[in-house]
């Protein structure tokens, strides 16, 4: 069987991830866990909401506990400050553009557990980061997207 690849993710992914297990192991599950003590102390379970509520919820966040622990295993944690070659665009860059109107956007290029449209955080997997890999300052980029194809010029590479 091939190996699994390995996923990229920016240290301040990873401290997400590993803040929401946190959060739901010590904050979210005990209040639940007691909410459920609470509601099967009242009696009859088979017709108590509040009961099955809270069973269905913790059922919920032990799935999504498991989920973040296994998607941990997979990760790889790429420090963007750490990349060897700064003049090409690589994971963890901050890619300032120019589309053929002349209008500017930028955008970091994370891994998809934590790409953000509103904080223009794309994945490495989106058709704007794979056609801005390898790529330098200057240089004039097609990107073949499912609305047409658009053109930039790279402005500027970051890496921060």
């Amino acid at each position: 069987m091939a190996e699994e690849r390995k996923i990229p993710i920016t240290p301040a992914g990873r401290q997400k991830i590993l803040d929401e297990i946190e959060h739901l192991w010590k904050v979210e599950r005990p209040k639940v866990t007691q909410e459920v003590a609470d509601a099967a102390a009242l009696g009859d379970r088979s017709e108590n909401a509040e009961y099955q509520y809270g069973k269905r919820r913790l059922r919920e966040i032990d799935r999504r506990l498991q989920y973040l622990r296994k998607r941990l295993e997979k990760l790889t944690v790429i420090d963007p400050r750490q990349v060897a070659v700064k003049d090409r665009v690589a994971f963890g860059a901050t890619v300032t553009l120019e589309d053929e109107d002349g209008n500017e956007v930028t955008y970091q290029i994370v891994g998809p557990d934590e790409s953000d449209a509103d904080t223009n955080r794309i994945s490495i997997d989106a058709p704007v980061a794979r056609a801005l890999l390898g790529r330098r300052e200057g240089d004039e980029v097609e990107v073949r997207r499912p609305r047409g194809t658009a053109y930039f010029t790279i402005l500027a590479i970051r890496y921060e």
